[in-house]
């Protein structure tokens, strides 16, 4: 039944006086005719094209000083209705546009029987030529008026500020983060910087997505339920399937299937994917999550670090045609190419600390309470050293670093390298103290993998959950002969933050999980 008349309610809304007005007006517009919701409008312009349109073809000192009529559709988000004529603000995805709307050049009845009752928020569509004020403001002369979904939430007024230039800005008071979060779809219509953020997103992964085409990796899609959680060290979320009676993990990474691929003759792939851990919530982590994960056959680290600098280089130069990007008042600088350095060096060079994976646990111990970090007697060497890192020098990386050689017990997944086997061939990627890529040369020998897993596996009965499981397919696939390869992980959500400016994972993920409301 169409939604109509003062008695209706819905079920889990507590109406106020407004919306119970805005209900009661869907009403009188079915009694005279006027559909509240409507279907199919064939717009020929956006706001911004129906003001490109004006400026490009008339010329102000000719007779006509209007365009030919165009459609343009949106939402009202001002209105000033002043007896026989109205202006509003339309807005759409590009932009806004005003529009003259005038009693006598409406047909009979629209102007009070649809103009006057419209809502901030109101969906409508315009037909009309576009044409110039006197003050100069380039609008769209009202011909018809086309009402397409009408609004009954009541939206925060609009608020106009005098900017330092003497122009006035428009925008609404909706500064709730949890609010904003909750009602992303509010949060959109009322703030226009945040469209602009997931447009920029989109635009960042389209062009991510396009040089990895022009480098010929193949997309392809792997599972998102795993019999065994793999490919990263993290807490798994469990479903179950009913039809199996199977218990599975929602993936926390794509890598162990990616490398499959390559057993099986593919030889440079990627997949840009959502990946899940049970894991805190912070502005730099989300349960669910976005990388792009990619694997060069006959590679190795240094290839796939290389790739991580085209993509995100390429990325920067295109959408702000500089390699600068200014993220929370700091300037970044993504001129390639990037800064490179040992685990061990950046230690030294924050630190002052010269440390040995090789040298006695007590004397890495007695280090590093000399700069603060008290740690256990049950450490490993390269645990000890991994957390100086951590603590000590994440924090200082803020241009664009690769930090190259982590130790071997805390990958279980990379190459050794060569000259000594305490070290794999990994880097991580870091920007403004932040991880942002993860990649190595792939560990491909079956005997040494399935060791590491074992090793894995006494961590985890030692109480360690993110631990790796053993994972006698993959060990079965590396049996079958792996090429040698360099693979990468790169946090999507976390570049777009820098690219967008925005200071929390959440306003870069449409939808961030919440706890839900009582």
């Amino acid at each position: 039944m169409p939604l109509g008349g003062k008695s209706f309610h819905m079920r889990g809304f507590e109406e106020s006086e407004v919306t119970l007005q805005r209900i009661e007006a869907i009403r009188a517009l079915r009694e005279q005719g006027i559909e509240p919701y409507g279907n199919r409008y064939d717009r020929t312009h956006s706001t911004a094209e129906a003001v490109a349109l004006y400026r490009a073809t008339v010329d102000p000192g000719a007779e006509k000083r209007e365009t030919d009529s165009v459609k343009v559709a949106g939402r009202i988000l001002s209105l000033r209705v002043m007896g026989k004529a109205a202006f509003g603000d339309l807005h759409d995805l590009e932009g806004s546009i005003q529009v003259y709307l005038k009693r006598d050049d409406l047909p009979e009845g629209v102007y009070n029987g649809l103009v006057k009752g419209l809502a901030l928020g109101d969906i409508v569509g315009v037909e009309g030529p576009v044409f110039q004020t006197k003050t100069g403001e380039v609008s769209i002369h009202a011909r018809s008026v086309t009402l397409l979904s009408k609004v009954i939430n009541n939206l925060p007024p609009l608020k106009e500020t005098e900017e330092p230039d003497g122009s006035i800005r428009r925008h609404y008071q909706f500064s709730d983060l949890e609010l904003r979060y909750r009602q992303r779809y509010l949060d959109m219509i009322l703030n226009r910087d945040v469209r602009e953020s997931f447009r920029k997103r989109s635009r960042m992964v389209r062009i991510i997505r396009r040089e990895m085409d022009r480098l010929g990796y193949l997309e392809v899609e792997t599972p998102m339920m795993h019999h065994i959680a793999g490919g990263a060290a993290a807490r798994p979320f469990i479903t179950h399937h009913n039809a199996l009676d199977l218990d599975l993990f929602l993936r926390i990474a794509p890598e162990l299937h990616l490398k499959r691929l390559l057993v099986g003759g593919m030889e440079a792939v990627y997949e840009i994917n959502r990946n899940f851990r049970n894991e805190g919530i912070s502005i730099k982590h989300n349960p669910e999550f976005t990388m792009l994960e990619a694997y060069k056959a006959y590679g190795n680290r240094d290839t796939v670090m290389e790739l991580t600098e085209r993509l995100i280089a390429t990325a920067v130069e295109e959408l702000f045609e500089s390699t600068k990007v200014t993220y929370q008042g700091v300037e970044l600088d993504f001129a390639r190419p990037w800064k490179r350095v040992t685990m061990l060096e950046s230690i030294r060079q924050v630190t002052g600390l010269e440390v040995d994976i090789h040298e006695p646990v007590a004397d890495l111990l007695r280090k590093a309470a000399s700069v603060g970090l008290d740690l256990g007697p049950a450490e490993t060497p390269g645990k000890i050293i991994n957390t100086l890192f951590e603590e000590k020098v994440e924090p200082s990386l803020i241009q664009p670093t690769f930090v190259m050689d982590y130790p071997t017990e805390i990958s279980p997944l990379a190459r050794q390298r060569g000259d000594d086997p305490a070290w794999v061939e990994r880097f991580e990627l870091f920007i403004y103290g932040r991880e942002l890529a993860n990649g190595f040369t792939e560990l491909n020998d079956p005997a040494e993998q399935y060791r590491r897993f074992e090793e894995q596996l006494l961590e985890r009965e030692a109480g360690d959950e993110e631990a790796h499981e053993m994972d006698l397919d993959y060990v079965n696939a590396l049996r079958c002969g792996m090429p040698p390869a360099g693979g990468v992980g790169i946090g999507i959500d976390r570049l777009a933050m820098i690219l967008t400016d925005s200071p929390s994972i959440r306003d870069v993920i449409l939808f961030p999980l919440l706890r839900p409301k009582e």
